[in-house]
């Protein structure tokens, strides 16, 4: 077969390493994490450069980490450093001197880089020129800047429709790139904006609007320091939000219980070694939660529902001292309609479908019942269930019995993964633009903007497989390996006319790309900025609505990269030419002026380029967080809602798979071979299993086998997988992403918010036969 004929494969390649299977571990952080977060800055032969990046990293006046949301102390920051593990990672990434060159493109073809993994495709270090892959091609070869926006603009004017395109956003992008991003894809004339927000916490938005008027969480990270209780669900954050260990430290020494939920006991739930105090270094840390409920994949609602009938059974027996009937009365509706309910409901039967001891639950409830400052974390195992958007309502009903929202030690907490990504929703990257927001557009610049809306994640991917959209822009991210049905996903891909990347580092969805392709490398965080002269600072909103200012310091490995701003304004200086009404150099030459066009255009970042420099920023306004609930069923109340339990039944060889990423990962970016906390070295393609299941199957520990899904009646196969016995609830399995991404069916979404389901795949397993191996 000819090299034009090969196709280069979607996925990492079906090869098996040498798994060491260690035992998980107790606790999380410590030596092993400061370790860690210095290892990677010599492996990348930059440790003078990059501790001095380490330095000011989320640090009053320095920059911003690259990798979690999770927001920086308002007070005084430590100076040890105030990141993670993961966080060092990402910046030894990102202060590398390796180089990816015209030349390493000329010896290497795009179908030959598609045979290593993910793991290794990131190692080669920064794009350091653009790129461009000529149609037919087998190789990138170099182009220049203007001839790059060129390419662009004669696909973008020569499609039949604006809509006919769509651009992408990762987590990573600025607040000024992010405005005038999506400045420029209304102008251009369409609302095909998927972003990162319609793979990760859209069910949160979902959820939280309707019920609570915000669609962002409501507590500050003091709240965490000063509480009585706070519940994780659905979150591992020794893995996904490391510092946020920190806080639940703080809060537990003050006296707060901690209840985890989750199908696994993970580390970072259960001890904490703070790396930032001699006791965390050389003693025995501190016990984080104080009970654990291990719960069923899906079984979170029936769990919820148990908990509310355990506390209505409470407040019968002690009248007025276990729900706030005055927040109930004054500050919700639908109260009664939703009590009505429980007239139904058995606490046993509840706990058999939740997996979780009745005995336990009741534990949870006692910590609760008498409480009134309970804050609820959860993460993407909530927000990828099918019902997810339900159960985080759910939440919402059981902090509204206890006046648990709008008040100080209390509230909603959805912990966002990537650095911006809820900062992204702010500077209206959304398909669904609101029409205050585009009346607002249309007052300031003078151009009606679309009114229809656009393409999420998986409409996209639907619409380019039928060659509806036909030029994708992706600002960062790594689009096949994120998004679900790898198979599908990667035939949609194929079929545009036109892929674009704005990238750092070489990844997947440089291999897997339209008819032609480009590459345009941009500068990272902790780069160092300079426009005409000038250095710049970018803005960037975390978790708790906190904007601040970030300023990269590392002088850039190559004079050939441009900013994400300066990427943007050029595109639509070359593609809308004389037709636009906005001065795009203008902003290309300042971020200040960017800054002041936002100010004008989104409420609550008035006098925007004072108070971001302000040392920690500023906050936005939160309603909610204020105890003012502005819903759309009611003009002053929160909602009370009425929800039901999934049916998770499954066929006699059916099993659910969730999954999940490694320690050694942030996102699709994978750092290492080694998922520390859960004892897995050396290996990715392990499936954890219980060891009942097992038995009962006929398995054996370290047998390989073949994964499939038959959703949509179409067969879906991951082979080569190493069977691993783990703590998890019987026929619940959990793997990693994105090895396992093609089984997740691009139909198997989240109701009303269209997520892919991840954590709820329902999947046979079969001994390995090397017939499946394709690639």
């Amino acid at each position: 077969m000819s090299e034009e004929k090969k196709v280069p494969s979607a996925e990492n390649p079906y090869k098996l390493l040498k798994l060491k299977s260690t035992g998980a571990e107790k606790w999380a952080a410590g030596i092993p994490a400061v370790m860690a977060a210095f290892s990677d800055l010599f492996e990348e032969g930059v440790p003078i450069r990059g501790m001095k990046a380490l330095f000011s990293m989320n640090q009053k006046g320095g920059f911003d980490c690259s990798s979690c949301a999770w927001p920086d102390p308002d007070d005084e920051r430590s100076p040890v450093g105030e990141y993670c593990e993961n966080g060092a990672k990402a910046l030894a990434e990102e202060a590398t001197t390796k180089k990816v060159t015209a030349d390493f493109f000329k010896k290497n073809s795009v179908y030959d880089l598609a045979m290593l993994t993910d793991f290794e495709i990131g190692r080669f270090g920064r794009l350091a020129e653009p790129m461009y892959m000529p149609k037919g091609g087998t190789h990138y070869q170099p182009i220049s800047w203007d001839d790059a926006f060129k390419k662009i603009a004669e696909h973008l004017t020569a499609l039949d429709s604006p809509d006919e395109a769509a651009f992408y956003t990762s987590g990573r992008t600025s607040n000024e790139t992010s405005f005038l991003y999506q400045l420029f894809a209304k102008e251009f004339g369409t609302n095909n904006m998927p972003d990162c927000s319609n793979m990760c916490h859209e069910t949160s938005g979902f959820a939280l609007m309707p019920t609570l008027g915000v669609g962002k969480g409501t507590v500050k990270l003091n709240d965490f320091y000063d509480t009585d209780v706070i519940v994780i669900i659905g979150h591992n954050p020794g893995t996904n939000a490391p510092r946020m260990m920190s806080a639940l430290e703080k809060g537990k020494l003050n006296g707060a219980k901690i209840i985890a939920i989750n199908p696994i006991p993970e580390a970072g739930l259960m001890g904490f070694h703070n790396p930032q105090h001699l006791n965390g270094v050389l003693g025995n840390g501190i016990s984080l939660a104080d009970l654990f409920l291990p719960v069923k994949i899906n079984g979170d609602m029936a769990l919820l529902k148990a908990m509310e009938l355990l506390l209505l059974d409470f407040e019968k027996k002690s009248p007025g001292q276990v729900f706030d009937h005055d927040f109930i009365e004054k500050k919700t509706g639908g109260y009664d309609e939703f009590i009505k309910q429980f007239e139904n409901y058995r606490l046993e039967d509840l706990a058999e479908e939740s997996g979780v001891p009745a005995a336990s639950i009741y534990q949870a409830v006692q910590m609760m019942a008498f409480k009134k400052r309970i804050i609820f974390c959860w993460g993407m195992g909530l927000t990828q269930q099918p019902n997810g958007v339900d159960m985080l309502k759910e939440i919402v009903n059981l902090l509204l019995l206890k006046g648990s929202i709008g008040k100080p030690g209390a509230g909603v907490c959805p912990v966002r993964g990537h650095s911006n990504v809820q900062g992204n929703r702010t500077m209206l990257i959304n398909e669904k633009p609101t029409q205050q927001q585009l009346d607002r557009l249309k007052e300031v610049f003078g151009f009606e903007p679309p009114r229809k809306h656009g393409y999420d994640v998986v409409r996209a991917i639907k619409a380019m497989h039928a060659e509806k959209v036909k030029v994708l822009f992706s600002m960062g991210g790594n689009f096949i390996s994120a998004t679900p049905d790898t198979t599908y996903t990667a035939e949609a891909l194929r079929k545009l006319r036109l892929s674009i990347c704005v990238s750092t580092k070489l990844n997947r969805s440089h291999l897997v790309h339209g008819q032609e392709a480009l590459i345009l490398p941009t500068y990272s965080r902790s780069d160092l900025d300079i426009v005409n002269g000038q250095p710049q600072l970018i803005s960037t909103e975390n978790s708790m609505g906190i904007v601040q200012s970030s300023q990269g310091i590392l002088k850039p490995i190559s004079d050939k990269l441009i900013n994400e701003t300066q990427i943007v304004c050029r595109m639509a200086m070359a593609t809308l030419g004389t037709r636009s009404v906005i001065n795009w150099q203008q902003y290309a030459n300042s971020y200040d002026a960017v800054r002041d066009i936002i100010e004008k255009c989104i409420p609550g970042f008035e006098d925007y380029n004072r108070r971001v420099r302000e040392k920690g920023g500023f906050y936005l306004p939160n309603a909610a967080r204020d105890g003012n609930f502005i819903t759309e069923k009611y003009a002053d109340r929160a909602v009370f809602t009425l929800t039901t339990i999934p049916d998770n039944t499954l066929k006699e060889d059916e099993y659910l798979m969730a999954t999940t990423r490694t320690h050694d990962q942030f996102n699709t970016t994978i750092y290492g071979l080694e998922d520390r906390y859960r004892g897995i070295k050396n290996e990715r393609r392990v499936i954890f299993m219980n060891q009942k299941d097992i038995d009962n199957s006929g398995f054996a520990a370290g047998d390989k086998v073949d994964l499939f899904n038959y959703d949509d009646d179409i067969e879906r196969i991951a082979p080569l997988f190493i069977i691993v016995p783990y703590s998890i609830p019987q026929r619940n399995t959990l793997t990693y992403f994105p090895e396992t991404n093609v089984l997740v069916s691009i139909n198997n979404v989240v109701g009303e918010s269209n997520m892919p389901a991840s954590k709820y795949v329902k999947i046979k397993i079969r001994p390995h036969d090397p017939l499946n191996i394709g690639n």
